[in-house]
């Protein structure tokens, strides 16, 4: 038996690779599904089935285009109704993989299909739980995003999650392993550990949601604290369930080299949003005007899909040259299938054509130190509410990025103001969308608030993030 863990730090997400005897499995794919495939290939293994814990928000999975690729049959827990042909799998109902099996336990609370599977072993022994979004390492998932699907509150739900965690996966033995679908940094959870490998025994130790005292104190432990759900999550959770195209297919319309002016006219012609990936310091100086900038070197795709939000968006890209791919593949991973295609020779061509530029004012943090009168400017920080209450520069205004189009319309436009992230990506994002705003009274700080914190600027006194919120 071969059990290996595809973790994704940018989606925070955990695919799952199951072999035995010439079979194999896999649960909650990636849309990319080459490595998958590959994996098949160099095991020289059939693949059996494909399990989905559940119809995912936050990422787009491969389970149609790994199931057109290999003959796999896809496999969901009780209560899903799927858009193509797929298994709607029974409580308990067991699968055989090789030597192995695979039982679907039906743990709905964060959806109502959400489920389940354990692993059994060769020698029979009950040796991992993958646990989809219904057990994090440290949180659960998150009871309010299915609220109108199921026609149930958060409150309902996040009941019917406490009766599957307390009656179906508390019983089982301590020494399985806990296999989750994301890790810390997903927007599914709140509170989710830094490790994406545990036991269940420790779980039930550090575990906050399987150590309250009653059901009503675990329904209001999980609703309190949580953040509105990223708005692309309806976009994915639709592709999911209901189909899209095969990602070769995006991926060969999407892969089309533009020059400066068959990008400037299909800006134009499609209304498109000019998505530019490079890294801050590339793009601060020197971008097309009205560009969005989203560097690929972060958390590009959570980011893309919070600020997009709509999957059906055009968009155009420039990127490093021999990025394009790339950038385009973590695209598709949230559904943005309509790319229009790339400046060709990246930004270098643009500047070449003579084309109008713009540019980001941005300062040192030393700098800002220096000029900023505390008290009477005003400091933008826009980092997540947590990240500013655990310490922040006095008298600075908390506008966590996330929630942008709920603030921009406030600012000024008449009176200068400074910004800052942690450490510049964010703060560039929303510089960009400022000036595409037509902002243009602000100043960036280089290095955000890490930089910062190293001057002798005056500062809130720290606190434990841990303290302050499970955000």
């Amino acid at each position: 038996m071969k059990v290996e863990q595809i973790y994704t730090g940018c989606l925070a997400q955990g695919a799952y690779y199951i072999s035995s005897e010439g079979e194999a499995a896999i649960i909650d794919p990636l849309r990319d599904t080459k490595p998958y495939l590959d994996r098949l290939a160099h095991d020289a293994v059939q693949l059996k089935y494909i399990f989905e814990t559940h119809f995912h928000a936050d990422f787009v999975s491969g389970h149609l285009d790994l199931s057109h690729d290999t003959g796999a049959q896809i496999v969901y827990g009780p209560t899903a109704k799927p858009g193509f042909e797929a298994i709607v799998a029974e409580d308990n109902q067991i699968f055989k993989v090789g030597k192995v099996s695979i039982r679907v336990i039906h743990t709905p609370g964060h959806t109502m299909e959400s489920s389940c599977f354990l692993l059994t072993d060769e020698e029979g022994h009950e040796h991992a739980l993958f646990s989809g979004d219904t057990l994090f390492l440290g949180d659960v998932g998150r009871p309010d995003l299915a609220q109108k699907a199921a026609n149930l509150t958060k409150e309902e739900l996040a009941g019917l999650l406490y009766d599957s965690l307390y009656n179906k996966i508390l019983p089982l033995a301590d020494d399985i392993v806990i296999y989750p679908a994301h890790g810390a940094g997903s927007a599914c959870g709140k509170n989710m550990m830094k490790e994406t490998v545990d036991t269940l025994g420790n779980q039930k130790r550090v575990n906050y949601a399987f150590n309250q005292p009653s059901r009503e104190a675990f329904i209001a432990s999980v609703i309190d604290g949580l953040l509105p759900p990223p708005a692309y999550f309806g976009g994915n959770v639709a592709m999911n369930k209901l189909g899209y195209d095969h990602f070769e297919k995006v991926l060969g319309r999407s892969l089309e080299a533009l020059s400066p002016d068959e990008f400037e006219s299909k800006a134009k012609l499609f209304g498109a949003l000019i998505l530019d990936t490079r890294a801050i310091e590339d793009f601060a100086p020197a971008f097309i005007p009205q560009s969005v900038n989203i560097g690929v070197d972060g958390d590009f795709a959570p980011w893309a899909g919070a600020m997009i939000i709509d999957v059906q968006q055009p968009i155009l890209i420039v990127a490093d040259p021999g990025r394009e791919e790339e950038v385009i593949t973590r695209l598709g991973r949230v559904g943005f299938d309509h790319v229009l295609g790339y400046l060709g020779r990246g930004f270098e061509s643009w500047l070449a054509s003579g084309k109008q530029i713009d540019r980001v004012e941005r300062i040192s943090a030393e700098q800002f130190a220096h000029t900023v009168d505390l008290g009477i400017d005003l400091v933008i920080d826009v980092r997540k509410e947590s990240e500013f209450l655990s310490e922040h520069v006095e008298g600075a205004d908390n506008k966590p990025l996330d929630y942008i189009n709920d603030w921009i319309g406030k600012l000024p436009r008449d009176r200068h103001f400074y910004l800052h992230c942690a450490g510049g990506y964010r703060s560039m994002i929303a510089a960009s969308i400022l000036q595409a705003r037509g902002y243009r009274n602000f100043t960036d700080i280089i290095g955000g608030f890490s930089a910062i914190a190293q001057t002798n600027i005056s500062k809130t006194d720290f606190v434990c993030q841990s303290r302050v919120s499970k955000k």
